[in-house]
């Protein structure tokens, strides 16, 4: 039972960092095409970030969403 519960914890775990890590690859990426190709460009730096976005959110639900 202890062995169980334990398992769960591991993977709940392990779960959770990889959710965080891909948060944190998100960020990156917004970040990083702001800096190299949208620095002073406002609307055209919000709808590239809103794609960015919607393409890792696409991405996430699609691959990486439990059932």
């Amino acid at each position: 039972m202890v062995g169980k519960v334990l398992k769960s914890l591991v993977i709940e775990m392990s779960r959770n960092m990889s959710i965080v890590l891909y948060v944190v690859v998100l960020i990156a990426v917004v970040v990083g095409v702001d800096l190299l190709f949208f620095r002073n460009l406002f609307w055209e730096r919000l709808i590239v970030n809103i794609g960015i976005v919607l393409v890792f959110a696409a991405f996430y639900l699609r691959f990486l969403k439990q059932p």
